[in-house]
Formats: structure tokens, sequence, C-alpha cells
């Protein structure tokens, strides 16, 4: 099985979303620089010093500018094999939005539409 690993959504007042994700679910909110996409990550349970969830099957996500990328949240799915997986999903009858990049220090990723038109993403992560 390939698992969800992360989530995003739109936002469009980063500090406004940041604010109420720490007050009302404490988590953990880091805004990242325009190198990175001016992504606000969000740890939703604690992490050990490898940065790995210490509750297993817990994921943490992500907000990205409302607009950018879309106005509804997706998930993302780990793979063992990006090039492969994008086949299935063309074969499938599932269509990839963009070429696939690659996120420094995460791995690869890409965006795909499913049969139902939901974006979702696929990431081959760095040490897989």
């Amino acid at each position: 099985m390939n698992p969800v690993v992360h989530f995003e959504m739109p936002a469009e007042n980063k500090k406004r979303v940041k604010n109420f994700y720490e007050t009302v679910f404490d988590w953990k909110m880091t805004q990242l620089g325009p190198d990175r996409g001016d992504y606000l990550l969000a740890a939703t349970s604690p992490m050990d010093g490898n940065n790995m969830h210490k509750n297993k099957g817990a994921i943490n996500g992500g907000f990205y500018p409302k607009g950018k990328d879309g106005t509804v949240p997706h998930v993302v799915i780990a793979v063992d094999d990006l090039k492969k997986s994008m086949g299935l999903v063309k074969k499938s009858g599932g269509d990839i939005i963009d070429k696939p990049m690659t996120i420094p220090g995460i791995g690869d990723f890409v965006m795909f539409k499913d049969t139902e038109g939901n974006r979702v993403g696929m990431l081959q992560p760095k040490d897989m």
C-alpha cells in the first residue's frame, strides 16, 4: 500500500491561518520563505530528533497560496517509483497536471487528477 503522507490546504492569509491552527489544535506552524514558495508547514503531532512522528500514523501538512495551485484541500501519497506511478495514473484514466519537480531534501513530487477530477499529489520520498 502507498500511504497518505501529507495534506495541503489553500490559505489567503498565512498569519491568520497560522494563528488559528496553533490556537485551536496546538499545531506547530512554520512559515517558509519565497525560495520555498512561501509555504506554511503544519506539524500535527510531536516529532523526534529525526523529524519523525512519535505517534504512528500521524501526518503533517501545509498551506499554499490560495488560487495559485487550486482552492481545495488535497492529500499527498507516497510512492516507491514516481515515474511508474505516473504511468499507472495515466493508464487508469487519470491525468498528470504538471511536470515532476524535486523538492530539496524531501523527494520528487507531481500533482495529478484522479478519474473524479480530484487533485492529488504523489511523492517519491528522497530515502525510498
